[in-house]
């Protein structure tokens, strides 16, 4: 979840990180009570998200910044739109202006393509979901922008909910632990509000997942005919997510077999930043 508190801990580590002994383009030529305005533009076409965090480098850099929205996190924009301005004085906006530049471009890139993917769903009831493929300390800022573009958010991390992957079962079978026993073994020690969910990508282990009764069951690579397959089989008694190099190419066939959940690693781990820029308006 993007708190206020995660907001201005990441901001202020960049902040520092960017300047960490201070700005030295600006600390000698510019009169330090100078004040500039600036208009946040788009260069292209996309869905905002980080509004708050664009904000708050400023705010931070000098708390006598102030920037004003012009649209809101969720809203889609068009090449040329005036996002936001921003008033300050010179130094305070010249500093911060890479970091909330790099914050709201990474953060619109994800929440755009998103939009292209929950478009390419349409009407069916399948819903697009994010992976923990996220820039390490940035989750939560990349989760949050999954969900200004229309997609769910999948677990937050390994603390909240129980994920038994390929790696999980290929140390069960090491062990000779059936997979079934151990669903029902986690199940045992766990909380009932816990969520189970096991990762195959063959169609033949299918039948011993059932077994242990997961609450959801990812297909990993599947193919589309062993995916319309294992919808079929499974017949409604578990959630199903379908997973791995999903394209819009073929979101909407993957979608047509069924599935409940569809996982796109590449909204967080591939995305490209949209194009945004401060504008100088004196």
């Amino acid at each position: 979840m993007l708190t206020s508190q995660l907001i201005r801990q990441a901001v202020s580590a960049a902040l520092i990180e960017d300047a960490p002994t201070g700005d030295i383009s600006c600390a000698y030529a510019m009169e330090p009570t100078a004040l500039a305005t600036v208009r946040l533009t788009a260069r292209e076409a996309g869905v905002m998200s980080g509004m708050e965090v664009f904000t708050a480098a400023f705010t931070l850099q000098g708390s006598g910044n102030t920037v004003t929205p012009a649209i809101a996190d969720g809203e889609s924009f068009g090449a040329g739109a005036v996002l936001a301005s921003v008033t300050g004085t010179l130094r305070d906006v010249l500093g911060a202006e890479r970091v909330a530049l790099n914050f709201i471009q990474r953060m619109c890139g994800i929440a755009t393509m998103t939009a292209d993917f929950v478009a390419a769903v349409g009407d069916r009831s399948t819903r697009i979901v994010d992976t923990r493929k996220t820039t390490p300390g940035l989750r939560a800022f990349e989760k949050y922008a999954v969900t200004c573009g229309g997609g769910s958010n999948h677990r937050q991390g390994l603390s909240d909910a129980v994920m038994l992957k390929d790696n999980h079962l290929a140390a069960f079978e090491s062990q000779g632990i059936p997979i079934a026993r151990a669903i029902r073994e986690i199940r045992a020690h766990v909380s009932h509000t816990t969520h189970i969910e096991v990762e195959i990508d063959r169609l033949d282990q299918l039948d011993a997942v059932l077994e242990g009764r997961p609450d959801t069951i990812m297909l990993d690579n599947f193919k589309l005919s062993d995916l319309n397959s294992a919808v079929r089989i499974i017949d409604g008694r578990t959630l199903v997510e379908a997973s791995g190099n999903m394209t819009l190419d073929r979101i909407a066939s993957v979608a047509d077999s069924g599935v409940d959940l569809i996982s796109v690693g590449a909204l967080t781990h591939s995305v490209r930043s949209i194009d945004l820029g401060l504008d100088w308006l004196g």
